[in-house]
């Protein structure tokens, strides 16, 4: 008989664990003389970050097992998981985390009751309720449907094939408001500066991730982080002109910050944009990973304006980069001079886009982007002259909301391979039974309803915090946690369904295959992690 959980007991366990993080950061600040040498220390910085990370959702998960029977089940289930790799990421490494060997003993009946096999069977399908208000269960509701009906049928072959996003699924979207949570509504969108902004987004983008991650889910990020970067930094006549058509999808988004050589070491680009005669920008060199590029009609671009490159991020600026949609297995456009503004004298711009093949993501494609001498106004400089050296902070306030957002996206994606397993395993017999009958179907299955409500609930915890104007290091914590979680959750709901995982008939290989993406983009987590979770860490210790 599995024993009740103990949220009493699961509160001093999450207490432990503080104390052990909380030392190591004390420990990794000594050892890299406050984090100048961090790089010294990469391992125990890495692993430091994500047990964090883990910690502070179990903080949160606490206060939503207080709220009843099954969700005390789910956080107690929680916590025991996030006490157990604290364990074992400080196991033969205590000097190291300035602990001792042994140092969980106390925690040490907590952790037999909560990750007894038979307490996880419990939890299998269990879910909890997600205690949203009216108004969010409204939207998750609204956009569930819309997923349900217009993504979910034509997710599978749209991945199969490497297809397009219809759009009709773009102007549908549209029609729910998709485009314009973040923003503000004296410009056509529905953000009104509050808690429902940020929250909002979360649950939007979970059900169209849960339909699917490159159809749906991935659909509004690209206009979001755009959104993010204007209300931060344009000037009121960028807000007034781009604005209102994101908020109608009137302009699809794309973003190109990454380089071939560069991809999460952003202050290093190369890429640059040079004054023109005549006026305006001419753009040169190569981004990739840009995701939506072909049927984008403008690109949010991060570009090197200060020629010295020692100026390393200062020397950035921000603009927005008209383009043409072209086709998605490749386009070339020209610019000629004299024509859409462009001055004369200048030669001919090019803009080739080269598609990337890649193993899931599927649906809005991404593209390796080459250009040469393409001419932007000085208009769509972001900020203006103000906005001149300003691009990496304009991006990153941006890129913060999206680490947000991507964690909701993973949530869909877990959300999705749960219910899959879940069904899949009520209706597979095997040896006379199904297995759902089974002990170790049942506790892989509490382990995923635990991580995913847990998950959850920490990402409406950093919605809010970051409409309140804080947040950052936590919407850090929570795509650094959140990407891996999503990793195993798919790989494990991939298992339960045994040879017909692995079929493409079934969406659970799909689920597999596009939550491998998700640890990798929006900042890739080894950077994540050492960068910003662990450096934060470390100043604070």
């Amino acid at each position: 008989m599995p024993a009740a959980p103990d949220l009493e007991a699961a509160r001093a366990a999450v207490d432990l664990a503080l104390t052990v993080v909380t030392a190591a950061a004390r420990c990794l600040s000594e050892a890299t003389d406050g984090g100048a040498g961090l790089d010294s220390e990469q391992v125990l910085a890495y692993d430091l970050a994500h047990a964090t990370a883990g910690v502070e959702i179990a903080r949160v998960a606490l206060a939503y097992g207080a709220r009843g029977d099954v969700e005390c089940a789910l956080a107690t289930a929680f916590v025991a998981d996030v006490l157990a790799d604290v364990v074992a990421r400080c196991a033969g490494r205590e000097e190291a985390w300035g602990t001792t060997a042994g140092w969980h003993a106390a925690a040490g009946a907590f952790l037999a009751a909560h990750r007894d096999p038979s307490f996880l069977a419990t939890l299998a399908e269990s879910e909890g309720p997600r205690h949203l208000d009216d108004d969010f269960s409204l939207v998750q509701e609204t956009f569930r449907r819309f997923a349900e009906d217009r993504i979910r049928p034509r997710a599978e072959e749209i991945h199969r094939h490497n297809g397009d996003i219809p759009e009709d699924v773009v102007s549908g979207l549209a029609e729910l408001g998709g485009f314009g949570l973040s923003v503000p509504e004296e410009l056509g969108g529905f953000a009104s500066g509050g808690e429902h902004d940020y929250l909002g987004m979360v649950v939007a983008t979970e059900e169209l991730s849960r339909g699917s991650l490159g159809v749906g889910g991935s659909l509004i990020t690209r206009p979001e982080i755009l959104t993010r970067a204007l209300v931060n930094g344009g000037t009121d006549e960028q807000r007034q002109r781009w604005l209102p058509r994101i908020a109608t999808a009137d302009l699809m988004v794309a973003v190109a910050v990454t380089e071939p050589d560069f991809g999460s070491d952003v202050a290093s680009l190369t890429f640059t944009a040079a004054p023109a005669a005549g006026g305006g920008w001419l753009l040169t060199g190569v981004k990739t990973w840009c995701t939506f590029a072909a049927r984008a009609d403008v690109l949010m671009l991060l570009a090197r304006t200060d020629p010295d490159r020692s100026s390393g991020h200062r020397g950035l600026s921000l603009f927005v980069v008209d383009k043409p949609r072209g086709e998605s297995e490749g386009f070339l456009f020209t610019q000629e001079e004299g024509l859409g503004g462009r001055p004369a004298g200048l030669g001919t711009g090019r803009l080739e886009g080269r598609p990337i093949d890649t193993l899931g993501y599927r649906g809005m494609h991404s593209y390796e982007l080459a250009f040469d001498g393409w001419w932007v106004p000085d208009d769509n400089l972001v900020g203006g002259e103000s906005g001149l050296g300003r691009g990496f902070y304009l991006q990153m306030a941006g890129f913060e909301n999206g680490r947000l957002q991507t964690a909701a996206r993973a949530l869909g994606v877990m959300q999705a391979a749960y219910e899959a397993a879940r069904d899949y395993a009520r209706e597979r017999r095997v040896f006379g039974k199904p297995i759902i009958e089974y002990q170790l179907t049942r506790a892989k299955l509490g382990r995923m309803a635990a991580i995913i409500q847990a998950s959850r609930q920490f990402s409406y915890h950093v919605a809010r915090l970051m409409a309140a104007g804080s947040g950052a290091l936590e919407a850090s914590m929570v795509k650094a946690y959140v990407c891996r979680s999503a990793e195993w959750v798919t790989r494990e709901a991939m298992q339960l369904h045994g040879g017909m995982g692995y079929a493409e008939e079934f969406p659970v290989s799909r689920y597999f295959v596009d939550a491998r993406v998700l640890s990798i983009f929006e900042g890739a987590d080894e950077t994540l992690c050492l960068k910003v979770i662990a450096r934060r860490l470390v100043e604070r210790a």
